[in-house]
């Protein structure tokens, strides 16, 4: 009985530092759309699940990945599951309409949100939902602004538009209206298609006729290809333009000659060995493109390494929210929320991120370069 006695503290000890122990665990949803429509986009991002951190501040991480097959009710089912099995924070979806749709969720559930999306909309207007969201891609207005400068540089006075007719092709249709008005461009033509189109004949010959100096696509993954191809194939001569949801090996591939000449926006990972080595997102670059590559035998496309840049910023804010309470509960969650929100200066593959609680994106300058397709490559417009 004495012997009981004394071991009885010990043993609650370790019961004690065992269920701490249990709970010292960061449970870190992913949703990403490696099947469907938008699977260009979604399977490197899943891929890249494999390369994200595990551990951070002596918590250890686990990531719960689910594919959506690009359908955004299959999206919502995911985020449900993956609030029921407890997670911290959620990683995903692929697609702008996807996200767009399980905001009120993250919001609902006070989960933090690291969307890997195109539009600026799971963001902007900030408010009380989306103040839950943080956005690991640039938003349109910056990657917008270098193109509508080169196109004004370039003597664009007719511009022709064609976007997906989703959050991503409505909310570049809105900042470029905006942008190219202010340089004395005219918005001509503006036409939209679904992102599993098989043609886009029609909209392409309104475009043709309203003789524009130069189209720009706005839309994502595989689905930015067909109306630049379809274009050619009509006879189209002027310069075409692509936002970063272009920047992808396969619009190389699936163009071919078609796209040459295409300028774009995007991140320096595209041309990364044209960028100075001074530039603090380089080094993190190529070791993400050199540890995909050694994985899976192929470079991967950006959309992935917006996945990538999130798992970073989990593990910078990880540490912080630990001080708050632990992993699993509310605390931890508002406190790791507030965290990403106070990110400063943090180089990642796609640029250096600073967020604060009016912009959820965090990209400057250094988050885009402009690039060109030349002899079937991504080269820096110089």
């Amino acid at each position: 009985m004495v012997i009981k006695r004394l071991l009885a503290p010990v043993v609650a000890c370790l019961v004690c530092a065992a269920g701490v122990q249990a709970h010292a665990q960061v449970k870190v949803g992913v949703i990403t759309s490696s099947t469907g429509p938008i699977a260009l986009v979604g399977i490197p991002q899943k891929n890249t699940v494999d390369l994200l951190p595990r551990e951070a501040g002596g918590l250890s991480i686990q990531y719960i990945s689910l594919d959506d097959a690009s359908d955004p009710t299959a999206t919502a089912s995911n985020f449900k599951k993956l609030l029921s099995e407890g997670v911290d924070a959620v990683i995903g979806p692929s697609g702008s309409p996807n996200a767009m749709g399980v905001i009120p969720f993250a919001a609902d559930a006070k989960v933090p949100l690291l969307a890997p999306v195109g539009t600026a909309a799971v963001v902007l207007p900030m408010n009380e939902q989306k103040k839950w969201v943080f956005k690991t891609t640039q938003n349109d207005d910056l990657i917008a602004e270098a193109l509508v400068e080169h196109m004004a540089k370039a003597g664009v006075k007719r511009l022709g538009f064609v976007g997906t007719a989703d959050p991503y092709g409505d909310n570049w249709q809105k900042v470029v209206a905006g942008l190219v008005k202010d340089k004395g461009i005219e918005l001509v033509a503006s036409e939209r298609f679904q992102r599993q189109d098989t043609s886009v004949t029609a909209q392409s010959i309104k475009l043709i006729a309203a003789r524009p100096d130069a189209v720009l696509v706005a839309a994502p993954g595989s689905s930015s290809v067909m109306p630049q191809t379809t274009l050619f194939d009509q006879g189209f001569k002027g310069q075409m333009y692509q936002t970063h949801g272009a920047a992808l090996p396969d619009f190389l591939k699936l163009g071919g000659r078609k796209v040459e000449g295409t300028i774009l926006a995007a991140s320096l990972m595209l041309v990364l060995d044209e960028v100075p080595d001074s530039h603090p997102s380089k080094q993190i670059a190529a070791d993400y493109i050199k540890a995909y590559q050694d994985k899976y035998g192929n470079v991967p496309a950006t959309f992935g390494a917006n996945v990538y840049d999130a798992g970073l910023l989990l593990e910078r804010a990880i540490p912080v929210a630990a001080k708050a309470g632990q992993p699993g509960t509310p605390e931890f969650r508002s406190a790791l929320r507030d965290a990403l929100e106070q990110t400063s200066e943090l180089p990642a593959t796609q640029g250096v991120y600073t967020m604060t609680p009016e912009d959820h994106s965090g990209f400057d300058e250094r988050g885009r370069e402009l690039i060109t397709v030349k002899d079937g490559q991504w080269r820096l417009l110089k």
